[in-house]
């Protein structure tokens, strides 16, 4: 069964999905109008959805074994500055690549469904919000998408933007793919006063300029040499006029290693560091931290597998790439501790100038020529998979 062939045949379909996301991106967990969207193409291809949190599952096929399709859905907070004739309508853009997966899955979702009496097994179909901020896959898990009917194995694809036209697949068999994550934030308690007389306050912006720059000295003198993290303070906000000292300040920021263990250990120190510098100078400070995902490890032998299964397909494929690591992080993360999982880039790109922009860019332009690819490779991995596992 060829079906990268039907994948190619349906193509304009799955761009027209992809096009009605971009143009109507969401942000966050409460995604109403991707969710209907989805719900909606899924019904119109006989497949019954239903809501798993604020996402939506659905199932193909019978019995066990179980194998999960994951897509991310959600977008950044940001304005699209592509060019392309369907740019976001809204103040948030697709930028990261996650109305392509969704895209993608729903052409899956309508080839898997002609082969429905042929399948070995149960596929299971997750459209996730809130990938951006880390909390949907958790969100997803605590409503059961592992269980009803409980899942064997999991796989997920993430598109790149750049100078690599499609054609190219990424994977990690059992190293580090992408980095744990703990964002965090910091509320610092002052008091505020007139600028003419700050010894009768407590300066929050004081406060907060001295965490930051002791969370800076964090990882040069307390993370291992041998390790690999960042820490980022992408928000620091406080005050409204240049002549008040305000009474509080925020900062916000995240934390990515390559080790729980090290992840442990730092945010650990992110706490007692902001305490104890804000105790110094007279203030408070809170640290709350709003979301945590692992590293994203996946499982050697079904890594392999899935490489074979791709090669399979009658795709003009460039070399597969192994060992790929990226500094990202991602809450797919969740799903691959609890079973065997496998995640890969695909190659989204252009060669000329619309592939001078990465990911998170708001000039970045991804290749659609990825979709029936996508499409057919989530497809054709499942089928597989539920024949050479069928119980």
């Amino acid at each position: 069964m060829d079906l990268y062939s039907r994948a190619l045949e349906i193509k304009d379909e799955i761009i027209t999905h992809r096009r009605y996301l971009h143009q109507n991106p969401e942000v966050g967990l409460n995604m109403p109008k991707a969710a209907d969207y989805i719900k909606n193409t899924l019904k119109h291809y006989d497949i019954e959805p239903r809501d798993c949190g604020f996402g939506v599952t659905a199932s193909l096929g019978v019995g066990s074994p179980v194998i999960l399709l994951r897509a991310d859905m959600d977008a950044l907070p940001m304005a699209e500055e592509s060019g392309e004739a369907f740019a976001s309508l809204e103040k948030a853009a697709h930028t990261c690549g996650h109305d392509l997966h969704a895209a993608m899955l729903l052409g899956a979702a309508a080839i898997l469904k002609e082969h429905e009496s042929e399948l070995c097994g149960t596929v299971k179909l997750m459209f996730q919000p809130a990938e951006e901020t880390l909390e949907g896959c958790r969100n997803m898990i605590d409503h059961g998408v592992p269980s009803e009917p409980k899942v064997d194995a999991a796989f997920a694809f993430h598109v790149g933007a750049g100078k690599m036209t499609p054609g190219a697949f990424m994977y990690n068999p059992g190293g580090v793919m992408m980095f744990a994550s703990d964002s965090f934030r910091i509320d610092i308690a002052g008091k505020g006063g007139h600028g003419a007389y700050p010894h009768l306050t407590v300066d929050p912006i004081r406060i907060g300029v001295h965490i930051y720059s002791a969370l800076e000295s964090l990882i040069a003198k307390e993370a291992p040499s041998t390790s690999r993290c960042t820490l980022t303070v992408g928000r620091f906000t406080g005050g409204e006029a240049g002549n008040i000292i305000p009474s509080s300040a925020v900062l916000e920021g995240s934390l990515r290693t390559d080790s729980k263990d090290l992840s442990r250990k730092l945010t650990e120190r992110i706490t007692e560091i902001a305490e104890k510098t804000a105790e110094t100078f007279k203030g408070q400070a809170k640290v709350t931290f709003k979301s945590s995902v692992p590293p994203l490890i996946c499982d050697k032998e079904f890594t392999y597998k899935m490489k074979d299964y791709m090669e399979e397909l009658n795709i003009p494929w460039k070399a597969p790439i192994d060992n790929v690591t990226s500094g990202a992080s991602e809450d797919f993360a969740l799903i691959a501790e609890a079973v065997p999982s496998v995640y890969m880039y695909l190659s989204a790109g252009f060669e000329d100038s619309r592939g001078d922009h990465l990911a998170h860019d708001p000039k970045v332009r991804f290749n659609e020529d990825v979709c029936p690819i996508g499409a057919a490779a989530f497809a054709h991995c499942a089928i597989r998979w539920l024949e050479e596992n069928r119980k």
